[in-house]
């Protein structure tokens, strides 16, 4: 049987691993939205709070610099990512630690505000997760949560999986937009309503991606951290280098400010949005 068309034989287990990796694939992006999703929020001065499946510590490190806390944990289940966080603590009352959003290490009644950026989709029980941001809630506490609108707004992503699929249509399979439907607004609220929140608010936030070239695009898509990147991964040389040549966003020209007339060398490229949708409860 005639193998040739077929990229990935079976589905890859996703990797959240390499903090290094990340960054530039997901972190850059999500410290944009984290910006505004704090703001939004508008928490009084001096909370405790806590950061569940930081990451690289975007939306952890976002909250020490914009929302003046007494305290703010960090927890993720990668090594890894906790220690790549942690080398950008700065002393700000930030303390990174391992841990499963789905059993929380901590006693009930800890925390003024529990919130996640980016992770709600990779827990395998997304409501044990926010039954756990309750529990350890201060009574008048708030728990919010943003995640990226794969089905449409995540742009590069959309690119990536269309790009994808139109060369194996088994990678349909691994799509973002597919795997996980808690990408909307109303998914997020429903969630937050079933584990008893109230007074919930549901918001989207746009963020520019803006790209130095398409290298600056592409190269994320081969560190092999989360699930683009880990399907790119798995295939042979030949057939990943198809997929760049198949997965060229429509590029927007543009120019660093400063620079007009501005180098070819300097222009940048950008796709033009990602989209997340977040909610906030209380308690």
């Amino acid at each position: 049987m005639d193998q040739s068309n077929t990229m990935a034989p079976t589905q890859p287990r996703d990797v959240w691993a390499a903090g290094q990796a990340y960054e530039p694939y997901m972190g850059r992006w999500s410290r944009l939205v984290a910006r505004e999703f704090v703001d939004w929020l508008a928490l009084p001065s001096g909370a405790r709070w806590l950061d569940i499946g930081c990451g690289t510590g975007a939306l952890t490190q976002t909250i020490a610099a914009r929302a003046a806390p007494a305290a703010v944990m960090g927890l993720d289940r990668s090594d890894g990512f906790v220690a790549f966080a942690g080398q950008d603590a700065g002393g700000r009352h930030i303390v990174f630690q391992t841990g499963d959003a789905q059993s929380l290490p901590f006693p009930d009644r800890t925390f003024d505000a529990v919130v996640s950026g980016l992770l709600l989709n990779f827990v395998p029980d997304p409501a044990r997760a926010a039954d756990e941001m309750r529990r350890v809630l201060r009574p008048g506490g708030t728990a919010a949560a943003y995640v990226w609108d794969y089905a449409g707004g995540m742009q590069l992503i959309r690119h990536f999986w269309s790009a994808a699929a139109a060369l194996d249509p088994a990678a349909q399979a691994l799509d973002e937009a597919r795997r996980f439907p808690l990408c909307n607004p109303e998914r997020l609220r429903a969630l937050f309503g079933d584990c008893g929140f109230a007074r919930t608010e549901c918001r989207i936030i746009d963020v520019p991606t803006v790209f130095r070239d398409f290298d600056d695009y592409w190269a994320p898509f081969l560190g092999e951290q989360g699930p683009a990147p880990t399907y790119c991964g798995t295939l042979p040389d030949e057939q990943r280098i198809a997929l760049t040549v198949a997965t060229p966003p429509h590029l927007q020209r543009g120019r660093h400010r400063g620079c007009d007339p501005c180098p070819e060398s300097h222009r940048t490229a950008s796709v033009p949005e990602a989209r997340a949708a977040a909610c906030a409860g209380a308690v």
